[in-house]
């Protein structure tokens, strides 16, 4: 069994992530660690309602347990490029946990 660097977390469930693009910011993500040969290394996983509805599409990445909202399909790809290859998290999308992106 593989030990992952960064495993992140997609809300594809609750009130309003499903209806908000969760799924599609879901599947970017992991296209795009395949097609970046990042698999073993980056895990993406659906998950359950972050209770944070209203504000999704949601996503966190751990071990950092950094917070994004609002997240769209074509985020992806920054996400993966400057925060999960280069370990900068994306200052707009960051969420406080108060409803607020910092």
């Amino acid at each position: 069994m593989e030990i992952y660097e960064k495993h992140v977390f997609v809300c594809v469930s609750g009130k309003t992530c499903p209806n908000e693009g969760a799924q599609e910011v879901c599947s970017e993500l992991r296209r795009i660690v395949s097609e970046r040969g990042l698999k073993g290394v980056v895990r993406i996983n659906k998950s359950g309602c972050l209770d944070q509805c209203g504000n999704g599409p949601m996503v966190v990445v751990y071990p950092e347990s950094v917070w994004y909202a609002h997240v769209k399909a074509e985020d992806a790809g920054q996400i993966v490029e400057d925060h999960l290859v280069g370990n900068k998290p994306i200052e707009r999308l960051l969420y406080d946990g108060r409803g607020r992106i910092r």
